[in-house]
Parts: C-alpha cells; sequence; structure tokens
C-alpha cells in the first residue's frame, strides 16, 4: 500500500468518526443546524476524497499510457466521467 493510499484511508476513517459524531448529536437531541452542518462537512470531505481518488487515478492512468506509448484520451474522459457521476 502506497503513502497515498493510507491518506485516503485515513480521510475516510476520518468521515467515519464524522458520522459517529453526527448520530452521537442526533441521539443527544442536537439542534438542528448543529447536524446540517456537520452533514455539510461530511459531504465536502466525500467529495474532496473521490477528487483525490480519481486524480490520483488519473495520474495513473497518464503515466501508464505514456510508458505504453499509447493515447490518455481515454483515460482522461474515464476520471472525467467519474467525476461528473460522482456529483
Amino acid at each position: 500500500m502506497n503513502s497515498d493510499d493510507v491518506k485516503i484511508k485515513n480521510r475516510i476513517k476520518r468521515i467515519e468518526g464524522q458520522l459517529r459524531g453526527i448520530l452521537k448529536m442526533m441521539d443527544e437531541e442536537k439542534d438542528c443546524k448543529a447536524v446540517v452542518t456537520q452533514l455539510s462537512a461530511v459531504r465536502s470531505g466525500v467529495d474532496h476524497t473521490i477528487g483525490v481518488i480519481v486524480s490520483q487515478n488519473l495520474k495513473e492512468c497518464i503515466l501508464e499510457a505514456k510508458h505504453n506509448d499509447d493515447t490518455a484520451n481515454d483515460s482522461i474522459q474515464e476520471a472525467m466521467d467519474l467525476l461528473v457521476k460522482s456529483r
């Protein structure tokens, strides 16, 4: 496992902790605004993580295409499709 994978897993663990915190807030009947604020933070964290994963994948695909003397157009389109799908 490379260092990028470790960083991504740490991001996901942080998001998991945030979700647990939101459940606790709901159990404690915290203010709706506070819950929604935390949910927005989770969504932002997930969106950022998706971006990191897609950009990492795109970089790897381009380097592989360059190594194999292929064009990277298909890889770029696939990465763009993943970004659009995640929205």
